[in-house]
């Protein structure tokens, strides 16, 4: 599901990479109004001055702004930058929800939402020793079962929903979690979003994950202004190969975690700065946005107890360790 490379993990940190030269006559990419004399002229000011001003006047002069009439072959060739741009920061990308099969993946993702991974992978440890297979959970005392999934928030409703998808595992589909779309959107609490979150990384059936993350990234990439996840999902979907889908959700998702954050984005920090229209709404000063980087991007253990071999962050604590 993941891939390693070296040297590509400190990326995030660095100045944003400038547009590739274009060969004369061919179609341009509107992030290339940051290369060029106009990138140039900003890295000389930075390097002669040396001062943090400089710096973040150059950051801000090489930042794009896409025109409000970017054709749609434009957005998609900007689009895919950003992903391929992604890909080198992020190689390890994975989903942040610990799990040994689909069932457990199933049961993590219902159980993420209204709340964070991290909380999640640690409340699934005992949740899974005590009900490890469908029909074991389909047999639980609610009230057993609430106290175990209480830290995750919202426990009743998540209570009911777990034990309504067990048991239709359990009756209708001999205990397996189905590997299809239409099946797996019939179980309780079960969506489009959770469903898309098993096919890509239980089944490897290619899938978008339009969660809260993924929702506010796109807008402010201007992908889409789309506010319900199942356009969102549509448009997204028209822009990539299907073979795309899962990756790029996981990458979208590990971007609006570690550094384009919903309240305060570390502009000055991000690797695709020069691709984002909306760059300039955080700290654009790369000392003070290196700062606001979060898990293994600002030195911090990630969000899964157990992560990939190749996750280059520390491993997240147990629930109630120091």
């Amino acid at each position: 599901m993941t891939s390693s490379k070296s040297g590509t993990r400190a990326k995030a940190t660095k100045e944003p990479a400038k547009a590739p030269a274009k060969a004369p006559g061919a179609a341009k990419e509107p992030a290339e109004a940051a290369g060029g004399a106009k990138a140039g002229r900003t890295a000389k000011v930075a390097k002669s001055t040396g001062s943090a001003k400089a710096a973040k006047a150059a950051k801000v002069s090489e930042a794009v702004k896409v025109p409000k009439g970017e054709s749609h072959l434009a957005l998609v060739r900007r689009a895919r930058r950003i992903n391929r741009e992604l890909a080198e920061v992020y190689p390890y990308a994975h989903p942040e929800l610990d799990f040994r099969n689909p069932f457990e993946l199933l049961v993590a993702t219902v159980l993420s939402a209204q709340t964070t991974d991290l909380r999640v992978n640690q409340t699934t440890p005992a949740l899974f020793a005590a009900y490890p297979t469908p029909e074991d959970m389909a047999a639980a005392v609610p009230e057993e079962m609430e106290e175990l999934i209480r830290p995750t928030g919202f426990f009743r409703a998540k209570t009911k929903s777990l034990l309504g998808l067990s048991a239709a595992l359990r009756d209708d589909f001999g205990g397996e979690v189905p590997d299809r779309l239409e099946d797996l959107v019939k179980l309780p609490g079960v969506g489009r979003k959770t469903a898309n979150v098993v096919l890509g990384n239980a089944y490897g059936v290619p899938g978008i994950t339009v969660d809260t993350h993924f929702g506010r990234l796109v807008r402010r990439w201007k992908w889409t202004d789309e506010e319900d996840p199942v356009k969102v999902e549509a448009v997204v979907a028209d822009i990539f190969p299907k073979s795309e889908w899962t990756m790029l959700s996981h990458r979208v998702i590990f971007h609006g975690r570690r550094i384009c954050h919903s309240r305060k984005p570390a502009c000055g920090a991000c690797p695709i700065a020069p691709l984002c229209p909306s760059y300039g709404e955080g700290e654009t000063d790369p000392e003070k946005a290196r700062k606001l980087l979060k898990y293994e991007m600002g030195g911090y253990p990630g969000q899964r107890l157990s992560p990939p071999p190749d996750f280059p962050g520390k491993p997240a604590p147990a629930l109630g360790a120091a």
